[in-house]
């Protein structure tokens, strides 16, 4: 299988165990959260090697959370501690419809504090693959950095690139340099994979072929465009198009992290020379799994759980 690299922060998450708004709530339940930890998990579980690269304060939470990745199986060999800040925290509403309310506690947090240091003794040797989201150049200028110079040294070395924008508004000082910086760091990828509503605040565009002919024109070779329960939108850059129908869900209980597990689908769809509608099937049924549990990457599947479900449902048959 492939080797891929990431990085990111990784959180310690609070899931309420009760329906009600945070400030109601009495108990939660822990899990590991954190977009790039939802990938590393997700590729880890379909057989791939993965590197996650990030920052841990020395508190127990990031203790817990690299022993966690440890127990998934990814290689935290880059995974650095740094005492004098904590790891970062949050906590996320139980909904029964909807998206939930999710408070962070992330300012200056360890992860945050990543600089050029951190991948200065990366080995990119083997490495097939790089995934990377807007998140980690919203924590501050040293990350943004840090992404910068990885991308360049991948693109030098022809390593294959997704990118998710995965938006944070409230990470960013203004939506214009929101906008701007994702823009920039997506087109540097071969691979972009924007949810349609990030795609009308990063492109200012209502349809999804537009949103992909402006990735194009900037030179990226695939763009996947998440649709929420309607699948996917796929274009090539040599002209190719298709809509991918999504799998049916019986019951929604957590929408957070359903894109990274879409990331999964594609990246790994994409990794092991599937064509690019099996890539894109894949990516929606992974999707699909995830918004069926609580946590944010404990519904992502091995590759038998990930068999079954395409083929008892398999959309494209229809």
């Amino acid at each position: 299988m492939s080797r891929i690299i990431t990085l990111g922060e990784p959180m310690v998450l609070f899931v309420a165990d009760q329906t009600g708004s945070l400030e109601e709530v009495d108990s939660f339940s822990r899990f590991v959260a954190g977009a790039e930890v939802n990938l590393s998990i997700g590729m880890s579980r379909l057989g791939h090697e993965v590197t996650y690269i990030t920052q841990l304060g020395t508190d127990p939470f990031g203790k817990r959370i690299d022993r966690f990745l440890q127990d998934n199986k990814i290689d935290t060999s880059y995974v650095k501690y740094d005492a004098n800040y904590l790891t970062g925290m949050m906590w996320k509403q139980k909904v029964e419809v909807g998206d939930p309310e999710v408070f962070s506690a992330r300012k200056n947090s360890a992860a945050s504090h990543m600089s050029l240091d951190t991948i200065e003794s990366l080995n990119l040797d083997g490495a097939h693959h790089i995934h990377l989201t807007g998140i980690l150049p919203a924590l501050s200028m040293s990350c943004r950095e840090m992404v910068y110079k990885l991308l360049a040294e991948a693109r030098t070395r022809g390593i294959q690139i997704s990118y998710d924008p995965n938006l944070r508004p409230g990470l960013w000082p203004d939506k214009e340099e929101m906008v701007q910086v994702i823009n920039d760091l997506s087109t540097r990828a071969d691979i972009v994979l924007p949810g349609i509503a990030e795609g009308k605040i990063l492109i200012g565009k209502e349809s999804e072929k537009e949103i992909a002919e402006f990735y194009h024109e900037a030179g990226v070779q695939t763009v996947v465009i998440k649709l929420g329960s309607k699948g996917a939108f796929t274009s090539t850059a040599d002209g190719k198009q298709f809509y991918t129908p999504g799998f049916p869900v019986k019951k929604v209980v957590d929408t957070v992290g359903a894109g990274d597990g879409f990331a999964v689908g594609v990246v790994s769809g994409i990794l092991e020379g599937l064509p690019l509608k099996e890539a894109v099937q894949r990516a929606t049924a992974i999707g699909a799994l995830a918004v069926m549990s609580p946590g944010d990457n404990d519904g992502l599947p091995n590759r038998d759980e990930l068999k079954a479900f395409i083929d008892k449902f398999d959309p494209l048959s229809v």
